[in-house]
């Protein structure tokens, strides 16, 4: 079996993440700038990946957050009930009325078109979840006593502010201790460390984090901003077709880190906006598997595009524990999810098995 996972019956929870969830605001096919109207939807890094789990798969899952109790943090936790996930692990923050102490994150997203690239304004200092700290959540409860069998949580989540970062590590040692396959996705935005201590923070944090985790999800920036390790040649566009440097970077890491049962990294080459050659890599017992390759993919909206990647990773090693077929449901979900709005994917597990077994785009009546 690649990766020991608990059963279904002993656990509460297929999935569980840890992260802060916005509110998107999504000026269409205009800018930011210049927008009078915008269309809301709820995203974050983590939480992406319980809601593609959920909606797309099936499966049990469940977020931990913080929202301020006003009419924003419900309408973003009404977005989450539509997912599906459980809102159950919310902690709630009293309003102080103008947002001076807390407030919810808002999240600014164009999706760009062509040569004009998307652009993401994030409006979340002094939000409810950057506010979370070690001793905030019983994780014994949650790990030990309901149950679960991945937890998966980020690098924008440890970025947030000393404690998020401080309570990132709590949770994976606790998700250790209870025997629960750890995922993480590095996502580094240099936007925010750069206040916090910059790169140097970034790789304290990261490293410290990486010592309990599983399955690292990063691309080649993730790896070396946030690890520290290089790709030979300083290749910053891999494509599945000259993955050699981006592979000797992985063999390296996990050398570094032997905790590491999986390292996986979506591989998109940018030739516009609406325009990327889509695919996918992931390392295992010192072997590499490659997905199909998706070129000259169309994008709609590329936003989350790398998580439904890793939450059809996460079904792949769940539902059948094969690392080809992981890479494999990954890449296909990240493919999908790029075609429409939003964070988060409106793909069915049947469209995703469909695109794997190399079905077309035509019509479907």
């Amino acid at each position: 079996m690649a990766l020991t996972l608990k059963p279904t019956s002993a656990c509460a929870f297929d999935q569980f993440s840890l992260g802060e969830i916005m509110l998107r605001l999504d000026p269409g096919e205009g800018r930011i700038r210049t927008a009078r109207t915008f269309t809301a939807w709820e995203g974050g890094g983590e939480y992406n990946t319980s809601r593609g789990l959920r909606k797309c798969f099936g499966y049990k899952t469940a977020v931990c957050t913080a929202l301020v109790d006003n009419e924003i943090g419900h309408l973003i936790e009404d977005f989450i009930m539509q997912g599906g996930v459980d809102t159950g692990f919310i902690q709630w923050r009293d309003d102080d009325g103008i947002g001076r102490t807390v407030r919810n994150g808002l999240n600014f997203t164009e999706r760009g078109f062509g040569i004009r690239g998307a652009v993401g304004n994030p409006d979340r200092g002094n939000s409810a979840a950057s506010q979370l700290k070690p001793g905030d959540i019983d994780w014994n409860h949650i790990f030990g006593e309901l149950g679960v069998r991945w937890f998966h949580t980020g690098g924008i989540f440890a970025a947030l502010s000393e404690s998020s970062a401080a309570l990132t590590v709590e949770a994976v040692k606790s998700a250790n201790k209870h025997g629960t396959v750890v995922s993480y996705d590095l996502n580094y935005r240099p936007s925010l460390w750069k206040t916090i201590g910059g790169l140097a923070k970034a790789r304290e944090v990261n490293r410290e984090i990486a010592r309990y985790v599983d399955v690292m999800i990063g691309n080649e920036e993730d790896f070396t901003a946030s690890l520290g390790f290089e790709v030979a040649g300083g290749d910053s566009h891999l494509t599945s077709i000259e993955t050699g440097a981006f592979k000797a970077m992985i063999e390296t890491a996990v050398k570094d880190f032997p905790n590491f049962k999986v390292a996986a990294t979506t591989l998109r080459r940018v030739n516009t906006a609406t325009n990327n050659d889509w695919s996918a890599i992931l390392w295992h017992a010192g072997r590499f598997y490659e997905s199909r390759q998706y070129p000259a993919l169309e994008i709609l909206d590329r936003v989350g595009g790398g998580d439904s990647f890793a939450s059809g990773l996460q079904f792949g090693f769940m539902e059948f524990n094969d690392p080809q077929l992981a890479v494999d449901y990954g890449a296909a979900h990240g493919a999908l999810a790029s075609t429409t709005p939003g964070d988060t994917s409106m793909a069915t597990r049947k469209e995703v098995e469909k695109l794997l077994a190399g079905g077309g785009a035509r019509v479907q009546r």
